[in-house]
């Protein structure tokens, strides 16, 4: 049994520490990808039987990614992989160089991600029905990154989503806009577009559409008002989660969230003046406590409570993914003293 299915492209992260990514001698390297972090954190924080669903190129660098998804606790039997063409020019394995910034410095990424095994996928290519079937997923991922991997991506999706709600499976959706991969699309307005004929296949959604959640200041109202019109346009919407976040400097937020849950509202506790080590999958180990909260049947309050507090601690590890426990999650929440423990 899968508990949570997650579907996106998992590519390895060159991390050059704490210097420049044009200076660099040395990278760390770790795996990472929106869809994929949050299974990771479900399974390493909470848990839960995972699995991701991605496209892989059978060679050295694609075993690599598998065996850092496997020591992650994320099951990979569900990887297709593609014959390696010797130069990579048919399908190549994604990588991304990420500095973390510092300061008035802010992070930076620069993608190597184009004509990827995962962007190759089309419909018809995987058999969603059996996976549901043989599986008994209970929960299905994806997001809006996977949606911009190239212009089959969205048919996959929705190939995937309508198979899933066929199985009784809840299906979420990270909004999770990146202008450089839609810049060759068309850009926010084609994001945009993909997403409304996604979000009528979608239970629970993470992201405000028209928002940004980088707003100057923690006000919920805009968010509710925003929510409201989203669940309103989209009834079989239960869920609606969104970070919110002032970025002070590149390594000092305030953090918060919220969470919409079948017409009410519920607030996240609120870390002001918080120091981040690496904000890079930060959303996503928020997504991950909001999963586990609703997958538990945990009373809304706690689930926004851990979606806040995980993230928050993600982002004082580097990498992309979730170090922690469901403990320290619960001793964050009681008592913010950052004394040793011991």
């Amino acid at each position: 049994m899968i508990d949570v299915l997650s579907l996106g492209e998992v590519m390895l992260r060159f991390d050059p520490g704490l210097t420049r990514i044009a200076e660099a001698e040395h990278f760390k390297v770790w795996e990472g990808g929106g869809e994929y972090n949050v299974a990771r954190g479900l399974s390493r924080c909470f848990g839960w039987r995972t699995a991701v669903i991605t496209a892989l190129v059978d060679n050295a660098v694609g075993q690599l990614i598998k065996n850092r998804i496997a020591a992650g606790g994320v099951a990979t039997d569900l990887i297709r992989w593609l014959p390696d063409d010797g130069i990579g020019e048919s399908c190549r394995n994604g990588v991304y160089f990420l500095e973390r910034g510092f300061g008035l410095r802010p992070a930076l990424g620069v993608s190597d991600r184009g004509h990827s095994a995962v962007s190759q996928l089309r419909p018809g290519d995987i058999d969603w029905s059996r996976i549901f079937t043989e599986h008994k997923v209970r929960w299905f991922h994806t997001g809006g990154i996977m949606a911009g991997l190239s212009p089959s991506s969205p048919q996959v999706i929705i190939e995937a989503m309508t198979a899933a709600r066929q199985h009784g499976t809840t299906v979420s959706y990270d909004l999770n806009f990146r202008p450089s991969l839609w810049q060759r699309f068309g850009g926010k307005k084609k994001a945009e577009e993909i997403n409304r004929s996604i979000l009528p296949y979608v239970d629970v959604l993470f992201g405000v559409e028209g928002l940004d959640s980088a707003a100057s200041n923690l006000d919920p109202a805009p968010f509710c008002l925003a929510i409201e019109t989203t669940a309103r346009e989209h009834t079989q919407i239960a869920s609606i989660a969104t970070t919110m976040r002032i970025v002070r400097t590149a390594t000092c937020n305030d953090w918060s969230g919220l969470l919409w849950h079948k017409g009410n509202v519920y607030e996240g506790p609120l870390f002001p003046n918080m120091e981040i080590l690496d904000r890079v999958g930060g959303g996503d180990a928020f997504a991950a406590g909001i999963i586990h909260g609703l997958l538990s049947d945990l009373p809304p309050q706690k689930a926004i409570d851990y979606g806040v507090a995980h993230g928050a601690l993600t982002m004082t590890t580097p990498g992309d993914n979730s170090m922690f426990t469901l403990p320290e999650l619960d001793r964050v929440l009681a008592n913010r003293n950052a004394g040793v423990v011991r």
